[in-house]
């Protein structure tokens, strides 16, 4: 069953206000596992580019673990983005800035709690508990962190526009196929709209907040040589705000501002006024 595009922006209204309005406890628990599956997710699709060395196949399969978590009804920074705000431009009771940042913060946290807890437990398979050193897998993870932290600061200003742009771009797509969940009303339906745009900015290369929070710590934790504050510096801070920029610029206000903000206009016809003898004249 296909959502036509003005119910769909009230639904995603109705989702940030739910989100914004969300208990502490409630918020930082389905972060925590969006961000888990999430980076379970990109561990996937690592592992599959790497043993198959078909780069491809990996973006194609990497969407399952967002499918996974929304389903689930867990949240990502990159979605909440776009529909707390959405919930702030229509002026719902109740919502304010403040909110709108408390919600995207324990939504950070949240992700990174569990992007995080992944990316030690993956440290551990790929080297037997530390025990030997990473296996090709590892060492995948780490030359990422390296090329996406040092790679772009190599470039100066240049590097940072190309990771801001990047983070944009993700988010783009990333929005796109939260709005594309919302859509379809069955499994299946909101499957294939989630799949098409993830597996798009996976295989592009662009950069997501949450993914970056299980390859980079991971990558440090496998030798990878770079820092933690190449890290912050040279991809997470660039990222997230090219994801906020994103998301609220080739997503959310668009389909707000025409969308909920637009109604459709018709002009009826101008009848010429009837003179007194037209209307005694009988039937």
């Amino acid at each position: 069953m296909y959502v036509k595009p003005n119910d769909l922006v009230t639904t995603m209204i109705d989702a940030g206000e739910s989100k914004i309005f969300m208990s502490t406890r409630d918020t930082l628990v389905r972060a925590s596992m969006g961000g888990a599956l999430l980076a379970l997710a990109a561990a996937f699709a690592v592992t599959v580019s790497v043993t198959t060395g078909i780069a491809l196949l990996g973006a194609v399969l990497f969407p399952v673990g967002f499918i996974m978590l929304y389903l689930l009804g867990y949240d990502l920074l990159t979605g909440v983005f776009v529909l707390a705000p959405l919930a702030w431009l229509d002026k719902r009771p109740g919502v304010t800035v403040r909110g709108v940042l408390r919600n995207w913060g324990l939504v950070f946290v949240g992700n990174f709690i569990g992007a995080f807890t992944v990316a030690a437990m993956m440290a551990v398979v790929v080297t037997f508990g530390f025990d030997t050193a990473p296996n090709e897998v590892g060492e995948a993870i780490g030359h990422i962190g390296e090329g996406r932290t040092l790679g772009y600061a190599e470039h100066g200003a240049a590097g940072m526009l190309t990771l801001f742009v990047r983070g944009m771009l993700c988010n783009w797509m990333v929005s796109t196929g939260v709005a594309g969940a919302m859509i379809a009303k069955d499994v299946p339906g909101k499957a294939i709209a989630m799949w098409m745009p993830i597996m798009l900015f996976f295989f592009m290369g662009f950069e997501h907040s949450i993914v970056n929070m299980f390859l980079f710590p991971s990558g440090i934790m496998l030798g990878g040589e770079f820092t933690v504050m190449d890290y912050l510096v040279w991809n997470e801070i660039p990222t997230v705000l090219g994801n906020l920029v994103g998301g609220l610029v080739f997503t959310a206000l668009p389909l707000y501002a025409t969308h909920a903000r637009t109604a459709a206009r018709r002009s009826l016809p101008t009848r010429p006024t009837a003179t007194r003898d037209e209307i005694d004249q009988p039937a």
